[in-house]
């Protein structure tokens, strides 16, 4: 009877170190990937999400966004200059909300490009030129191709990859995500899986500048 008694205790006690040892690790694990490290942080990043910064950042700036907003393009170089002044501390995330009508048009050019290693400078080239094809009266969607040169793009590839089937496929599982969240306009800002409540540059940059603070 001892000896049983002995063995069930022993046992409880092997399960229960067992718990308490997965439980330090996950928690390791919390305190060294942070937000990453949440179950549903692939909800806010995907494998296929575009990125720029660190894989070492603390702090995870994700952005649904649609190249034909004028408002992303005006928050774009603001999101730089922020990453500008923390270097190492911020990794950008970009994910589609394409809700302007035809918008995914763009997001199909710009992952086309992204086979080309020329993502950022699309993105840019479309924003610079974006009140030229992307007006919401009168959309002229094929002037786009007028400014695409100065990313220096294969233009031919480009008209062929944009068509790739995986492509849209990412589309909506963006756009599944962004409904997940309760994302309605563009941009629409999380930043370590927070969402940003008030929007506007300064509550952006508080929200982050307060991530910065908890993780360094």
């Amino acid at each position: 009877m001892k000896k049983q008694n002995i063995v069930l205790f022993s046992g409880v006690f092997l399960i229960l170190l067992f718990v308490l040892g997965v439980y330090l690790y996950k928690n390791q694990q919390a305190k060294k990937f942070g937000f990453m490290a949440q179950e549903n942080a692939s909800t806010f990043v995907r494998k296929h999400s575009q990125t720029l910064g660190s894989n070492d950042a603390k702090v995870y700036l994700v952005e649904f966004s649609d190249p034909a907003c004028e408002t992303c393009s005006r928050f774009h170089p603001f999101v730089k200059e922020m990453m500008a002044a923390n270097p190492g501390k911020i990794k950008l995330v970009v994910r589609y909300a394409p809700f302007h009508a035809g918008s995914d048009y763009f997001v199909k050019i710009l992952e086309a490009a992204r086979k080309q290693g020329k993502y950022w400078e699309t993105l840019e080239a479309m924003y610079k030129s974006q009140r030229y094809w992307a007006s919401h009266h009168n959309p002229q969607p094929h002037l786009i191709w007028r400014f695409l040169p100065s990313a220096g793009l294969n233009l031919e590839k480009i008209r062929n990859d944009m068509n790739d089937p995986e492509i849209a496929k990412l589309i909506k599982q963006d756009l599944a995500d962004a409904k997940t969240l309760n994302v309605r306009k563009t941009p629409g800002f999380f930043v370590n899986g927070k969402p940003l409540q008030r929007f506007g540059y300064n509550q952006l940059k508080e929200l982050v500048e307060s991530e910065i603070r908890a993780n360094y």
